[in-house]
């Protein structure tokens, strides 16, 4: 009688746990069977909705300045840098959303507050800006913009679970860094 009630026990406990883990089960089987690590959390899934809307106005940013005539060559430089570091970034970003069953942008999606964003008025002043004045306000506006880059990168290292998510928030807080180091220094020399 004690060995049956036992095994009843251990086979409800099973169930109950298969119940449990099948409510999860897509988000993780697709997430697996694209490569990605399957544990994840709010925290990672806050960094990845957050981050997009925060590369893509970096690259909206670097497009201002790359169709700009008069620009600094090596601000140019910059700018195709962030281009290129970033756009596969959001690829990557989005395929997680996907993977985790989340949406592509949050339920608070005002995005003005976020770190380092541009509001309307700055991405107006860089648009309508040349020459030195151009250069000048990239520089300026990205720096602050991979500063709020930096600040959510290492939330999200702290609180992530994600091992990618985590990786891809080391890469942007040393990358970025570097780039702002390179930004104050061409800042410095105008």
């Amino acid at each position: 009688m004690k060995h049956t009630l036992m095994s009843v026990l251990a086979l409800a406990a099973a169930a109950a746990l298969a119940g449990c883990a099948g409510s999860e089960e897509p988000a993780q089987d697709t997430a697996t069977a694209a490569g990605e690590h399957a544990g994840h959390n709010d925290a990672d899934v806050m960094f990845a909705q957050m981050m997009i809307p925060h590369h893509e106005q970096a690259i909206e940013m670097a497009d201002v300045v790359l169709a700009e005539p008069g620009v600094d060559p090596r601000i140019t430089d910059v700018a195709t840098e962030v281009k290129e570091a970033q756009a596969p970034e959001i690829e990557e970003l989005g395929r997680w959303l996907d993977a985790w069953g989340a949406e592509r942008t949050a339920e608070h999606s005002g995005h003005a507050g976020m770190d380092g964003m541009m509001s309307e008025e700055d991405l107006r002043m860089l648009e309508d800006a040349s020459g030195a004045e151009a250069n000048r306000l990239f520089l300026e506006q990205m720096i602050a913009h991979h500063q709020g880059a930096i600040e959510m990168a290492q939330t999200q290292i702290e609180s992530g679970q994600d091992a990618g998510a985590i990786e891809m928030a080391q890469t942007i807080v040393a990358t970025q860094q570097d780039e702002i180091d390179e930004m104050q220094d061409l800042l410095a020399s105008l």
